[in-house]
């Protein structure tokens, strides 16, 4: 990759997912440890102690997160997997709560980090729910099959477009990766995992005709669950991205 993506502009030259994910990996994963900036519990979900990773192998002009996903190099702080799962669990203990998650990035870059995590959570009894762009697990089968053994895990695949046109101006990523997670949903269905499917629907920024799309790709890979839809909320790095890509929706 001649140049780390960051924040995408009107003018950006779309990049590989799947490249950018090893180049990310490279910068925030030592051996089985990954960067985090936080350790927190929140309302969302009921309530859920959270891990904020750094990291992401996409670069949707929506996202909330802040800006080590655009710059993970300047963040320096790794934690191990053991380190991670204690931190989930004695903040969930505190709080009286029974799930946990690791959001911020995209948690399925270094499956082995992902993985020995999710091992130790599950150990001590709480929920997880992992929540993914599928990129990773669309083109990779086997990394779904190895979610097939844990009992406690929640799959939360979060479309970002229903056509690759959408797909590439919205994520950045070159357009025919957009199947990518739907090939990750048709897998969760055959491995009979326990999933449900988000997408960024906001009219704002997915036109109705795609949105009939993807509901049409969703049912030809098997889905006819129940859809949760998000809305571009105006955090401020989301407004900060959008007005950077061209656009002015806020």
């Amino acid at each position: 990759m001649d140049e780390y993506p960051r924040i995408l502009t009107s003018s950006f030259t779309p990049f590989d997912p799947l490249l950018l994910a090893k180049e990310t990996e490279k910068i925030v994963c030592s051996g089985d440890a990954r960067k985090y900036t936080d350790f927190y519990c929140t309302g969302v979900y009921g309530g859920i102690s959270t891990g904020y990773l750094v990291g992401c192998c996409l670069r949707c002009i929506f996202c909330w997160v802040d800006f080590s996903r655009d710059y993970p190099e300047i963040y320096d702080k790794f934690y191990t997997p053991e380190e991670v799962a204690r931190k989930l669990v004695e903040n969930a203990r505190k709080s009286g709560i029974r799930k946990v998650r690791i959001s911020g990035g995209e948690p399925t870059i270094n499956k082995e980090h992902l993985l020995k995590v999710l091992d130790l959570v599950e150990k001590n009894g709480l929920f997880f729910i992992l929540e993914t762009n599928g990129i990773l697990l669309g083109s990779e089968p086997d990394y779904l099959l190895a979610l097939k053994k844990y009992h406690n895990l929640y799959l939360r695949i979060s479309l970002k477009a229903g056509t690759a046109k959408g797909f590439e101006k919205r994520t950045g990523a070159i357009g025919k990766f957009y199947e990518l997670p739907y090939k990750a949903v048709e897998q969760a269905i055959k491995e009979k995992l326990y999933f449900r499917v988000a997408c960024m629907s906001d009219p704002r920024l997915m036109p109705p005709e795609e949105k009939r799309e993807m509901c049409k790709k969703l049912k030809s890979a098997g889905y006819y669950d129940f859809l949760e839809e998000e809305i571009c909320d105006p955090y401020e790095t989301s407004i900060i991205r959008l007005r950077k890509a061209g656009y002015s929706i806020f």
